[in-house]
């Protein structure tokens, strides 16, 4: 009887400790992560922070984003040592934070993207956010595959190169599968496009997201700002249900670029409407 008793008890512990608190998202493979410019009037340790107070497990960092107390002025990049890319990692691990990218990164030299490829690696990114310069492909592709290392490509507004997924695909076709898009489906938004043909004209070329909600567009309003989640124009369930069918696996990060100084509560709100809109999708 009080051998049962005790694997009763062992049994509650595991319960207890979240083996079966995986939202539906997570089991579908949806990982929300945060894009640290989304805090970058904070430094990464302040940011860091905030991802453990919101219960984020992942985050990408913009390169260039201030390391904080106890670094100087160091910023994080590919200049920094290997023990102080490990510091770091260790600062982020200790708050249930992993980092899994790096981005959005860009520079014309190849020596550059082998340096950034080198601390990705270093660092265990699972993929960097960047915009390659057209000429460098090879190079990048050739650091992709040697890394085991995603190129997720960002769609910054016109003149970017790859602001229209028809350009990103012209450029990437025939290329490894390792090497595909970061959707930031406001943006797309924000230049004419309509955000579910653009995911459907990428197909398995979708690797992430940088993930939000914007208002609608105004006249003499020269911008459409970030809201929270489900009170903006963004087709933010049609999004979801795409992902179910197309069976993603990925990370969604995180860019609130509102509210700077007290964002916390408000992607409070999104992360709880994802949440809720994550479970009708995936019931």
């Amino acid at each position: 009887m009080l051998k049962k008793l005790f694997l009763l008890c062992g049994l509650m512990i595991l319960v207890s400790t979240g083996l079966q608190a995986k939202t539906k998202a997570e089991k579908a493979g949806w990982k929300i992560a945060m894009q640290s410019y989304t805090f970058h009037m904070f430094t990464l340790m302040e940011a860091l922070d905030k991802c453990q107070e919101l219960g984020i497990k992942y985050i990408e960092v913009y390169p260039g984003h201030k390391l904080g107390e106890g670094y100087g002025d160091l910023s994080f990049g590919p200049e920094l040592d290997a023990q102080t890319l490990k510091q770091i990692k260790g600062e982020a691990s200790r708050r249930e934070v992993k980092i899994v990218g790096s981005g959005v990164y860009g520079s014309d030299k190849e020596e550059d993207w082998t340096k950034f490829f080198q601390m990705a690696k270093a660092m265990k990114m699972d993929y960097v956010t960047c915009e390659p310069d057209p000429k460098l492909w090879n190079h990048v592709e050739a650091l992709s595959k040697k890394y085991g290392i995603k190129v997720a490509v960002h769609n910054h507004p016109r003149p970017s190169t790859y602001w229209n997924p028809d350009a990103l695909l012209q450029y990437i076709q025939g290329r490894a599968k390792g090497i595909g898009s970061c959707a930031d489906i406001g943006h797309w938004n924000r230049q004419g496009l309509d955000e579910m043909e653009c995911l459907r004209k990428l197909g398995d070329r979708l690797i992430t997201f940088h993930f939000k909600d914007i208002a609608a567009k105004r006249e003499g309003e020269a911008e459409q700002t970030d809201v929270i989640w489900g009170t903006g124009c963004l087709k933010l369930k049609p999004i979801l249900n795409y992902l179910r069918d197309t069976k993603f696996k990925g990370y969604l990060a995180v860019e609130y670029e509102a509210n700077w100084m007290n964002s916390v509560p408000d992607i409070r709100k999104c992360l709880q409407y994802f949440d809720r809109i994550s479970d009708e999708v995936l019931k």
